[in-house]
């Protein structure tokens, strides 16, 4: 059951078009990649008032970093940019096997579906791609 919804979950996150898409007022661009497996992303983000207004994401990818962009985007929009670095902590936490208490992941929402991937250590790298590039991104913001 719960590897249905998971598998459900990252097809239509990795083929979702909303978020695909340049940022017409980007305040932030960043590039993320996984030299490793070639996932490559551009992540755009509108910050204004230290709150992350839009963003959106271009580039190429596994099903997983591309499923795993979208949903971060959707997580972040209307965010702080502290409360979009901790979140990207816990997620990166909850990838790495170093957070497993389903109360504290409840906050990332549909991307908690991705848990099991601390269990894929391959995948690691693919599903933690923009949520590292976001950090980057972010400090940038704060300089």
């Amino acid at each position: 059951m719960l590897e249905n919804i998971y598998t459900e979950l990252i097809a239509e996150h990795s083929q979702a078009k909303e978020n695909r898409r340049q940022l017409e007022h980007a305040t932030i661009k960043e590039r993320g990649h996984n030299p490793s497996c070639g996932d490559e992303i551009i992540l755009e983000l509108e910050i204004a008032g230290g709150v992350i207004k839009d963003a959106a994401f271009s580039g190429a990818g596994c099903a997983i970093s591309q499923a795993s962009t979208d949903m971060m985007i959707e997580l972040m929009r209307g965010k702080t940019v502290d409360e979009a670095r901790r979140l990207a902590e816990l997620f990166i936490g909850m990838i790495q096997g170093e957070v497993t208490d389903d109360s504290e992941l409840e906050e990332l929402d549909e991307a908690a579906a991705l848990k099991n991937i601390s269990t894929m250590p391959a995948r690691v790298k693919c599903a933690t791609l923009a949520w590292h590039t976001l950090d980057t991104a972010v400090k940038h913001s704060l300089k």
